[in-house]
C-alpha cells in the first residue's frame, strides 16, 4: 500500500520542488542555456516523471499554438483569394458576354454589391495579416523555433557522417 502511495505521489509531485520551481518559472526550456549549465536540468528532467510530463504539455502546446496560427494563415488567405476570384467572375457575367450557359449565367449575375466585396476582402486581409504576425510572436516567444534548429543541425551532422563513413569506406 505503502508502494502504490509513493507511485503515485511521483506522477503528482515533483522529486525536487528547487530545480523543478526554476524549470517551471521557464515553461521547462532550458535550449537557451549553455549544454554545460544546464547538465543538472537534464539530470532532474530524465528522472523527474512530474517534470518530464510538464516540460512535453508545454512543448504540446506551443506546437498546437504554431498549427493554429497556421490554419488561421492559410483559411484568411484563401478566403481572400476566393473572395477576389468570384469577384473577378461576376464582372466578366457582368459585360453580359455569353461565356456561361444561360442557366448558370443567372446564377452568376447576381452579384455581390462592390461595397461589401470589398470589405469582405479587407477583412480577409487584415486576417492574414494579423495571423502572420501571431505566428511571428509565438515562434520568438516559444522554443518551438530551437528545437526544431537542434533537430536539423543534429540530422544534418548524422547525414554528414554518414557520407563521410561511405567515402572512407
Amino acid at each position: 500500500m505503502n508502494n502504490t502511495t509513493s507511485n503515485s505521489r511521483r506522477f503528482h509531485a515533483c522529486t525536487d520542488p528547487v530545480v523543478g520551481g526554476i524549470l517551471a518559472g521557464w515553461r521547462y526550456d532550458i535550449s537557451q542555456i549553455p549544454p554545460d549549465l544546464r547538465v543538472d536540468y537534464e539530470t532532474h528532467l530524465s528522472q523527474c516523471t512530474f517534470c518530464r510530463r510538464k516540460q512535453h504539455l508545454h512543448r504540446s502546446v506551443d506546437v498546437l499554438l504554431l498549427s493554429a496560427t497556421s490554419l488561421s494563415f492559410v483559411a484568411f488567405l484563401l478566403a481572400a483569394l476566393v473572395i477576389r476570384r468570384i469577384e473577378a467572375i461576376s464582372h466578366v457575367t457582368a459585360l453580359h458576354v455569353k461565356l456561361h450557359p444561360a442557366e448558370t449565367a443567372g446564377l452568376l449575375a447576381a452579384r455581390t454589391p462592390a461595397t461589401v466585396t470589398i470589405g469582405l476582402e479587407a477583412v480577409a486581409i487584415a486576417g492574414v495579416v494579423l495571423s502572420l504576425l501571431l505566428w511571428g510572436v509565438i515562434a520568438m516567444v516559444t522554443p518551438v523555433g530551437s528545437m526544431v534548429s537542434t533537430a536539423l543541425r543534429s540530422r544534418s551532422r548524422t547525414e554528414a557522417n554518414d557520407q563521410l563513413g561511405k567515402q572512407a569506406a
